[in-house]
Formats: structure tokens, C-alpha cells, sequence
């Protein structure tokens, strides 16, 4: 098993996490995406969308777009699920995931906010407004589901789940663009939570040995 990926790309820590999580070993591949490497061919052969993380699995496979990854993981190493069975449950934890994943982190990532600058001649201020707004939006939609639904030290109930995957890179990201997040008590929590635990530690930013201080 094969891991491209960015130490600060929150849709690579993601899939760190799940990894973590599920105890699965894998080869480290830094692909340093504030220079551009996920452009050069090499790369472009793993992943012709430019992105990371791309994942190699143990017979050849490649695997990129993050969410994918994390199913071919739930489907290959069920020994530590993280979905449940029961069809609600499942539904009401993809339906935190994606809003992370599909509404949040696509107008916030590193390639849309430098679009924004260097293509549109927004200003730093202007793009961290920008951030800002969307991480609103999107938190505040989250901290109304955990309200409604959630329960326990993670997002749902007392093991880690796919939303705390995807929930702890999010805010990872939005504390690190300076983001006030005191609205959000619930996402706190499980956040801090989350930080305790030593899979989530693994997994984090600076234990990765891309990392850049």
C-alpha cells in the first residue's frame, strides 16, 4: 500500500486518518502541492486530475478522489468499521461527510483560493473572507446535525466514524486560516476529543515527515 499525499492537505489527512484507524501500513509519497508537484507528469500518470491523495493499493491499483479511497478502505478492512449497518445511522454519518466534503472543502482548497488570487486579483483579505464565509456555512450546517443527531465524544457515539474523518481535517484547516469557530461547541468538542486520541494523532499534519513548520 502506496499513499501520495500533502502533510496539510485535509483531503490527505483524511484518508491518514481512516488508515490510522483500520491499523493499515502504508509506503509514505510526499507531493508537495505549494510547488506545484502534483502537476509534473509523474504525477499526472497516478492522477490526471492533479490532485492528492492518491492511493496504490497492495496489487497495483490506483485509487485517487478521497471519498473513493475511503470506501475501497471501509470495503477492504471491515475489521474496524467505520459506517454501521443500520441504514439510518449510515445515511445520517455520509450526510456530515458530505457536506464536508462536497460543500466545504471544493470552493476552499489550495487550487480554487489560488485561482481566486492569482487569476481574479482578489486580495489576501478578500481570500480569506472568502474562506471564512464558506467555513461558516458549512460548520453551521454540521453543528446543527451533531445537535439534532449526534452523540457520544465523536460525531455519532463513542467510536470514530467516517464524519470524524472528514470533520477533523476541516477544522484543522479552518483554525489554521484564523477562523472563529466559537459557534460551533459541538465540532469543538469532538474535535478536541479527536486530538486526544492516538490513530487522529498519527494522522495529523506534523507527524507526517513531509512536514513543513
Amino acid at each position: 500500500m502506496q499513499l501520495y499525499h500533502f502533510f496539510n492537505s485535509s483531503t490527505s489527512y483524511r484518508v491518514r486518518i481512516a488508515l490510522a484507524l483500520k491499523g493499515v501500513d502504508y509506503q509514505h509519497h510526499g507531493v508537495n502541492i505549494r510547488i506545484d508537484e502534483q502537476a509534473s507528469e509523474e504525477h499526472i500518470k497516478l492522477n490526471p486530475a492533479k490532485g492528492v491523495p492518491v492511493l496504490v493499493t497492495d496489487d497495483g491499483q490506483t485509487l485517487t478522489q478521497s471519498m473513493a479511497i475511503l470506501d475501497y478502505l471501509e470495503c477492504s478492512y471491515p475489521e474496524t468499521p467505520l459506517l454501521p449497518d443500520n441504514t439510518l445511522a449510515k445515511a445520517r454519518i455520509l450526510e456530515v461527510a458530505h457536506i464536508i466534503a462536497s460543500d466545504m472543502h471544493p470552493v476552499n482548497n489550495l487550487r480554487i483560493l489560488s485561482y481566486l488570487k492569482n487569476e481574479l486579483g482578489i486580495s489576501e483579505e478578500q481570500k480569506v473572507t472568502w474562506y471564512q464565509h464558506w467555513i461558516n456555512e458549512g460548520f453551521t450546517s454540521v453543528e446543527a446535525l451533531l445537535t439534532r443527531h449526534g452523540h457520544g465524544s465523536y460525531c455519532f457515539g463513542d467510536k470514530a466514524t467516517l464524519a470524524d474523518c472528514c470533520l477533523i481535517p476541516q477544522v484543522a484547516n479552518a483554525l489554521r486560516f484564523g477562523c472563529n469557530l466559537s459557534a460551533f461547541p459541538k465540532v469543538l468538542a469532538v474535535y478536541d476529543h479527536c486530538q486526544l486520541q492516538p490513530a487522529f494523532q498519527r494522522a495529523a499534519p506534523n507527524q507526517q515527515p513531509d512536514f513543513i513548520a
